[in-house]
């Protein structure tokens, strides 16, 4: 009988497809981190969303803009577009 040693034998195209397919199903596996608080923000705050200057949006507590300073109030829309740098 002969001795069928796989040491000099390589890997053909079809031994490798198992290979990649497990590679590939390796993200659906799912290792998470359990112990992570994903609450960590009390249910009590409550948030405010304000526009920036660039148009993206912010959300504040709603404490915070209660102590807020305010520097002029009932602005025209006019005005505040020249305070943004917009041109009409």
């Amino acid at each position: 009988m002969k001795n069928k040693s796989r040491k000099g034998t390589k890997i053909s195209r079809r031994g490798m497809l198992p290979l990649l397919g497990g590679g590939l199903l390796i993200p659906f596996l799912g290792f998470s981190n359990s112990d992570i608080d994903t609450n960590s923000i009390p249910e009590d705050e409550e948030f405010t969303t304000l526009l920036k200057a660039d148009g993206t949006a912010v959300k504040i507590k709603t404490s915070t803009l209660n102590k807020s300073k305010i520097v002029k109030k009932n602005i025209s829309n006019k005005s505040f577009l020249n305070w943004l740098g917009k041109k009409l």
